[in-house]
C-alpha cells in the first residue's frame, strides 16, 4: 500500500489543523492506521492508532482529549484531527499501514509508511 499524508503547516498555538493519509493500493480496510510524530532532535513515536473498522482507538497520552484519529474505508483515508495545537505539537506526523486488526502502538509493528507532513505550531 502507498501512503501520502497531507494537511500540515504553520499555524499559532491553539489553533486547529486536520491531517489526512490517503492509501491506494490494496483494500484499505484490510489495515489498522496510526499516526507517529518526530520532533526536531527526538525519536519518532506513536500519537494515535485506529482499528481496521474505526470503532478502535487509542492515544498516547500528551493528545488525549486534543487529537481525534477517524478514518473513512470509503475514501482510503485516515484523518488526524489536531486541536488545540501547542508548540511541542511541532513535528512532522507520520502516517503508517498495519495489515491487522487492532489499534497497534508500536512503531515496528508497522508495515508501511507515508512521507510525513511537517506540522509547526508557534507561540
Amino acid at each position: 500500500v502507498q501512503l501520502q499524508a497531507s494537511g500540515g503547516g504553520l499555524v499559532q498555538a491553539g489553533d486547529s489543523l486536520r491531517l489526512s493519509c490517503a492509501a491506494s493500493g490494496r483494500t484499505f480496510s484490510d489495515y489498522a492506521m496510526g499516526w507517529f510524530r518526530q520532533a526536531p532532535g527526538k525519536e519518532r513515536g506513536f500519537v494515535a492508532g485506529i482499528a481496521w473498522n474505526g470503532r478502535s482507538t487509542d492515544y498516547v497520552d500528551f493528545v488525549k482529549g486534543r487529537f481525534t484519529i477517524s478514518r473513512d474505508n470509503a475514501k482510503n483515508t485516515v484523518y488526524l484531527q489536531m486541536n488545540s495545537l501547542k508548540p511541542e505539537d511541532t513535528a512532522v506526523y507520520y502516517c503508517a499501514a498495519s495489515i491487522a486488526y487492532g489499534v497497534l502502538k508500536g512503531e515496528y509493528e508497522y508495515d508501511y509508511w507515508g512521507q510525513g507532513t511537517e506540522v509547526t505550531v508557534s507561540s
